[in-house]
């Protein structure tokens, strides 16, 4: 079945959050180190950023590294902020060819300093591309995230520039990493994991699942668009009935 040709375009997911999973189980799996895995994990991330703006969707996050990944053995957290660096470099032809909009969550202060200046770098060249926005989750949780912003809304009530009543699901999603940002409607994980992993929690609240036994260095367009088609042939109630939907 062709996917794509099978897509209704006017159904599409605004925002779609991918989980890529399953770069070390395929390099393992091809008697390879795990480095060889996050590289060819490149490879399916620039067709499905691709592949995503051909059909028009607006935003795309990528869960690129976690707070938790920084537990890794140092050699291979050293070595996917190399794969981030170089694949930075190589990547903005592709951005800028496809009017691509790239932009980061997470603490990013945290990322060594060369890593941190080619992101800063690539930012800057396509904040005025508007096809898509394309957002890089790195060095984020999501617990520490929603922390984050509760801290500074009680500052802000500490303070008196803010009144508890005043709180509410609006402003809480101002405060996070993602303001400018709709919530997820569409959430992929590759390599058969069913777990979100610390990702996006608030704004997952009400995003369609979708688990996936591919590995990530093999998923490509063809598979996002799977995805795709099974989350339009979905009923997203948000707490209501089938029979009030129609």
């Amino acid at each position: 079945m062709n996917f794509k040709e099978n897509l209704n375009l006017t159904k599409l997911p605004s925002h779609i959050a991918v989980i890529m999973d399953g770069n070390g189980r395929w390099a393992k799996k091809q008697g390879f180190l795990r480095a060889v895995g996050h590289n060819e994990g490149v490879k399916s991330v620039r067709d499905v950023v691709e592949g995503s703006a051909e059909i028009g969707i607006k935003f795309l996050t990528l869960y690129a590294f976690s707070t938790e990944n920084w537990n890794r053995p140092k050699l291979e957290v050293d070595t996917l902020m190399k794969i981030l660096v170089s694949s930075l470099k190589k990547e903005i032809k592709t951005l800028q060819d496809n009017n691509i909009k790239l932009t980061a969550i997470g603490n990013i202060d945290n990322l060594p300093k060369k890593a941190k200046r080619e992101l800063l770098d690539v930012i800057e060249k396509t904040k005025d591309n508007a096809k898509m926005t394309l957002i890089l989750a790195l060095s984020y949780g999501s617990r520490e995230e929603i922390t984050s912003a509760f801290k500074a809304l009680a500052n802000k009530v500490k303070e008196g520039t803010l009144q508890p009543d005043e709180i509410n699901d609006s402003l809480i999603s101002k405060s996070l990493y993602t303001k400018d940002i709709p919530d997820v409607d569409l959430m992929i994980r590759t390599s058969g994991e069913q777990r979100i992993s610390n990702f996006l929690l608030w704004q997952m609240a009400y995003a369609e699942l979708y688990f996936t036994n591919i590995l990530w260095p093999d998923f490509r367009k063809e598979n996002l668009y799977e995805a795709i088609y099974n989350y339009q042939n979905r009923e997203r109630r948000f707490g209501k009935t089938s029979e009030q939907l129609s």
